[in-house]
């Protein structure tokens, strides 16, 4: 790699700040004649289309040359070393809402292996960030996936698969499981935040059906380079390809993830 990953830090951040302005101007605003539904229960706002192609002008200023997978509208699966892969606005029905949960969520990937993440709370004026082998931040300090010893113990988060409704049953099995054997779950609609929140040690472990590879991607390399583990439901790697995706402190990530295996191994994940 010829470029110094702090250039990259730096391009995400410019380009997170200003789409963050834009997704706040924004809130309170949304109408009915602004939405659009993707597929049942997954929307698009002017918003998000917008934020993504601020987010792709200000990265392209400094890297023209990269590749680029964002969720509404950039699908450049050509060869390259460098690809950044975008979501604009994760937690799109909370923003349409009004609930206060939302954020800006850009990665890069060299050579197909996420390099460098970055989580942009704008209501909160947050922003995680981590690069490979130099640790994970939040707002320039260093952040570490919480000390939490047992599962009784802990705080889960979770998504409930709203892309996958056909697994819902086998869903809410794993859910029961899994409440009797912790101390709480919460489910606050932007899986982005719910991994940068286990990396800051807020949360001591994730699990969620069918996500996108933009809803993981950043998270995923922040929660790695705070000493957490990320896996897809087999406990291989392959949770950006699945969307399956399970992650928690290292003492804990065995025990969700065999409470995973119990419900879904061999299901979903080949």
């Amino acid at each position: 790699m010829n470029s110094d990953k702090s250039e990259f830090i730096g391009a995400a951040f410019r380009a997170a700040m200003l789409a963050g302005e834009h997704i706040l101007k924004n809130l309170g605003r949304i109408s009915k004649e602004d939405i659009d539904t993707k597929q049942a229960s997954d929307f698009v706002t002017h918003v998000d289309k917008e934020s993504e192609q601020i987010i792709l002008a200000t990265i392209k200023q400094s890297f023209p040359d990269h590749h680029f997978l964002a969720e509404e509208s950039a699908r450049d699966d050509a060869a390259g070393e460098y690809r950044w892969i975008i979501d604009p606005l994760d937690g799109t029905t909370n923003f349409i809402h009004g609930y206060p949960v939302f954020a800006v969520s850009i990665a890069l990937e060299f050579k197909s292996e996420v390099i460098m993440g970055l989580v942009f709370d704008p209501l909160r004026d947050e922003i995680f960030t981590a690069e490979k082998g130099k640790g994970a931040f939040l707002n320039g300090k260093p952040i570490k996936v919480s000390s939490v010893a047992d599962l009784s113990s802990s705080l889960v988060t979770t998504g409930f698969p709203f892309r996958r409704k056909d697994l819902i049953d086998p869903y809410l099995s794993l859910f029961k499981n899994i409440f009797y054997k912790v101390s709480d779950i919460r489910r606050a609609g932007s899986a982005a935040l719910d991994l940068a929140s286990l990396a800051a040690g807020r949360c001591d472990c994730f699990f969620e059906i069918g996500l996108g590879p933009w809803d993981i991607a950043a998270g995923s390399i922040l929660i790695k380079e705070a000493g957490g583990i990320v896996t897809d439901f087999g406990g291989g790697a392959d949770y950006l390809l699945t969307g399956n995706t399970v992650a928690a402190t290292p003492v804990l990530h065995a025990e969700i993830l065999e409470e995973v295996k119990k419900v879904f191994g061999g299901r979903i994940d080949k």
